[in-house]
């Protein structure tokens, strides 16, 4: 599918869009997003990476150099995904990070979409989306404001601010009222991935059984705790990414979160990817594949260690290392854990 969409009253008059954000489609291999970020990096030093699978770029100060606008470059990004590494990918251009990605979502994969930077084109583009599109608005947020009647960006640019600060707080009131009018103060800020370990299961099948998948959950959480204990790494924060098919063919989503202390340790690993599985709700979702994704790494000598005094939690970390040196000597399939398929 080849697509091109610009919202507002001047298709032809895209000024003011200068913000990319790229969403490569089925990207399971590290090493490849990392070509595809170097390819951005020759349209633009202004790349910031959005593990696993997307990144934003600001084009503004490359526009005149390449004598075209946003929008062409997108194109030109789009093809040379395709052309060099076979991949579909969504491109959304527009003036800030917020709605590049919001119009980037806006439609069927494999795409290019731009929002001109005009009031009156963000306005009748926010308008109908539900207050959850907005970047930093969780479920939690959505019901809050549902409550009061809130359910629409439209109705949230409405209402005045000191009602939504009454509602979630000063700050957050702001932020709020900021976003449902398309203001965005966050910027595109030059970064590599921090550097991360991956692992991942695919499904001979789409898999609909929730206890098949939590299976293959502790299966994968055992794998990236040998990992990282081999390495002598340990984690901040943990991502899982499901893919799952629906209505357009496969959609790709991913909920990361930060750990309470960096860890290498399988059981805070498998309690926390469980966790993100389960606030998915995905129960009747016909999953294709599971990944997990231990980001921001430290040597693990650097991570703190919290003291419990637990003779349960002593005894696990024992019994891991007992595993651990197993596995070296036989192999990694020498030891499994209970449960894992």
């Amino acid at each position: 599918m080849n697509e091109k969409t610009t919202y507002g009253k001047d298709p032809e008059d895209p000024h003011g869009m200068h913000v990319l954000y790229i969403h490569f489609h089925e990207l399971t291999d590290e090493p490849l997003y990392h070509r595809l970020l170097d390819l951005l990096a020759e349209f633009t030093p202004q790349v910031q990476a959005l593990p696993p699978d997307a990144a934003l770029a600001d084009v503004s100060g490359s526009l005149r150099y390449f004598g075209t606008d946003a929008l062409a470059l997108a194109e030109r990004v789009r093809a040379r995904t395709g052309g060099l590494y076979g991949l579909r990918s969504t491109v959304g251009v527009a003036a800030n990070p917020m709605l590049a990605r919001m119009v980037a979502a806006d439609g069927p994969p494999s795409a290019v979409r731009a929002l001109p930077d005009d009031v009156d084109a963000v306005a009748a583009f926010l308008a109908h989306k539900p207050a959850a599109a907005l970047h930093g608005v969780g479920p939690a947020t959505a019901r809050t404001l549902s409550s009061y009647g809130l359910d629409s960006v439209g109705k949230i640019a409405a209402a005045p601010l000191g009602t939504l600060q009454r509602i979630l707080g000063a700050g957050a009131g702001r932020r709020l009222h900021d976003a449902a009018h398309g203001l965005d103060p966050t910027r595109v800020v030059p970064a590599a991935p921090a550097r991360s370990l991956r692992v991942e299961h695919r499904f001979p099948q789409d898999e609909l059984d929730p206890d098949v998948r939590r299976a293959a959950l502790l299966a994968l959480t055992d794998r990236l705790g040998l990992r990282l204990r081999a390495e002598r790494q340990a984690t901040r924060s943990l991502a899982l990414t499901v893919r799952y098919a629906d209505r357009t063919g496969y959609t790709t989503i991913t909920r990361s979160r930060t750990l309470r202390e960096a860890t290498s340790h399988t059981p805070p690993l498998t309690a926390l990817a469980r966790e993100l599985h389960d606030r998915l709700a995905l129960q009747r979702a016909r999953v294709r594949s599971l990944a997990l994704r231990a980001e921001d790494l430290i040597p693990a000598e650097q991570a703190p260690r919290q003291l419990l005094f637990d003779p349960v939690d002593e005894r696990a970390r024992r019994i891991e290392a007992v595993v651990d040196r197993a596995r070296r000597k036989y192999g990694p399939d020498a030891v499994r854990p209970a449960g894992a398929g």
